[in-house]
């Protein structure tokens, strides 16, 4: 029998860190995935909301560039 390997992550449409998917919120005009990071930054749209291409988003320390 194949072992199942489940990936329970999003990646933030704000700085791009994936990140757990059930720790998360949606951005306040899409409802794309925003990350608990961003939303504790006070970031409540994404990164194509803001008009800003999500390569030039701030990262969170510790983030993926």
């Amino acid at each position: 029998m194949a072992e199942l390997h489940e990936h329970d992550a999003m990646t933030c449409r704000s700085c791009g860190r994936e990140e757990r998917a059930s720790e998360g919120y949606p951005c306040a005009n899409c409802g794309t995935f925003l990350c608990l990071v961003c939303t504790f930054r006070g970031v409540t749209r994404c990164a194509r909301c803001r008009g800003v291409p999500l390569a030039d988003a701030p990262v969170p320390e510790g983030g993926p560039r």
